[in-house]
């Protein structure tokens, strides 16, 4: 039994990285594409938004010169390369995938719509979704937020290094105490940098929950789908 038929999976575009620290460690996107054979075999519905951390950050470049939009483009293409990699993955041990892009870019993508994307959900491919929303100034985060929604996803999946939504940074302080599930309100009241603010409103205001939970761990995407507690809710 599967706790969601449909989800929006997101992923950061530094996991990809692994232990490399940059660009894509294969042995890492492997395992990834593993853990999404796993729950696709089980019937759920996939779609996958990865960021471009890894290869660029738009708002990085900025703080060295780069014109803000162009940065940000540069990112949307990082995107593009990790979506291309995954999928490249997933087709390597049998899971059809469609790489679809919210900039035009064909053959490398499809152009993205709402229902096209999730017409390929319901053929039972993993639908991949490149390049943001494809405007500047906004994130990777904002846009898995709006494309949860417009495939209609029973939750957005952040799988993060993180096994959930702490307090405080784990990483950095280890009096940090672990959610099991929090409202987004209470979430922006501490300003808890799990997302961007800006998605974290648009899923409260069209009440799509979040759950964040660490993907490193093999299996721990399998574990969600079932059901098992092992990261945070965030919800009303």
């Amino acid at each position: 039994m599967t706790k969601f038929k449909r989800i929006l999976l997101k992923l950061s575009g530094e996991s990809l990285a692994g232990e490399k620290g940059y660009g894509i460690d294969e042995n890492h996107l492997t395992e990834y594409a593993q853990q999404i054979k796993e729950i696709h075999d089980m019937g759920v519905q996939i779609g996958i938004v990865i960021g471009g951390g890894n290869i660029f950050r738009g708002l990085s470049g900025t703080a060295k010169g780069f014109d803000r939009v162009k940065g940000d483009q540069m990112g949307m293409c990082a995107t593009v390369i990790n979506s291309l990699g995954l999928s490249s993955a997933l087709g390597a041990i049998g899971v059809p995938t469609r790489v679809l892009t919210a900039i035009r870019m064909e053959p490398i993508g499809e152009f993205y719509n709402k229902w096209k994307a999730i017409r390929h959900l319901e053929n039972k491919e993993v639908v991949i979704l490149a390049a943001g929303t494809g405007n500047p100034y906004f994130t990777t985060d904002t846009g898995s937020s709006l494309r949860g929604l417009e495939i209609e996803a029973d939750v957005m999946l952040k799988g993060t290094r993180v096994d959930g939504v702490y307090t405080a940074d784990p990483e950095k302080d280890p009096t940090a105490t672990k959610f099991d599930d929090i409202s987004y309100d209470e979430m922006l009241e501490r300003n808890l940098k799990v997302m961007d603010l800006s998605a974290i409103v648009m899923c409260r205001d069209n009440n799509l929950p979040i759950y964040v939970f660490n993907m490193d761990k093999p299996g721990n995407l399998k574990r969600v789908i079932e059901g098992e507690n092992i990261g945070t809710y965030v919800h009303r």
